[in-house]
């Protein structure tokens, strides 16, 4: 596997991502990364740090640059635990767990972030804007509702298939909520009741 490939395809998938997204300053993106898939292989059956160190050395100065903090999950075997610097666990009031990643119970990427990180923790759970998913990782659990799929021209790392998340708040409310603020909403519009209609329902 060529490593400069790896990161060339990866940095592409960033490009496409953030020119479709404006992130949120210091908020939170997600990497989940086999290193297994990007090779070709079964996830979980031939996880590679030299592939982790590639994905990390690409994706980790690219957030940074952009005042966005680095997420990345662990494999199952630590219930997809996540790697963060302790200094946004803290700001985030994330909750850390007593674990360190290894090669098979992590994942290549995540010993490759925990080599790089200055303080890195492990926290059980995120509610991040967005982020990549490189191999069918399912980082959706780590994404806050509503998650919004973001098309890329780029969708490969490797072998490794790439979906990418982004979010947006919930819309609340009901007939007369409003989404964007305009002059209409300082109008005080009065409701014709006669306007309203109960539907009737049968029970069969």
């Amino acid at each position: 596997m060529n490593l400069e490939q790896v990161k060339t395809d990866l940095k592409n998938v960033l490009i496409d991502y953030f020119e479709n997204v404006q992130f949120p300053r210091n908020g939170i993106f997600v990497v989940g990364c086999s290193t297994s898939e990007i090779v070709g292989d079964w996830k979980g059956t031939n996880s590679r740090l030299d592939i982790g160190r590639a994905v990390i050395d690409t994706v980790y100065p690219f957030l940074r640059m952009r005042h966005i903090h680095l997420a990345v999950q662990g494999c199952e075997h630590i219930n997809r635990a996540l790697l963060v610097e302790e200094s946004v666990a803290e700001r985030n009031n994330l909750e850390i767990v007593s674990v360190v990643p290894a090669i098979h119970a992590g994942g290549g990427t995540q010993v490759a972030a925990y080599e790089r990180f200055e303080r890195p923790v492990e926290v059980e759970h995120i509610s991040a804007f967005g982020g990549i998913d490189i191999g069918g990782t399912d980082i959706g659990m780590h994404v806050k509702f509503v998650q919004i799929p973001v098309r890329t021209a780029h969708r490969q790392v490797g072998h490794a298939g790439v979906v990418t998340l982004s979010s947006r708040p919930k819309l609340v409310g009901g007939q007369r909520a409003q989404y964007s603020f305009t002059d209409n909403n300082l109008v005080d519009c009065k409701i014709n009741p006669n306007a309203v209609r109960t539907k009737k329902i049968s029970f069969l």
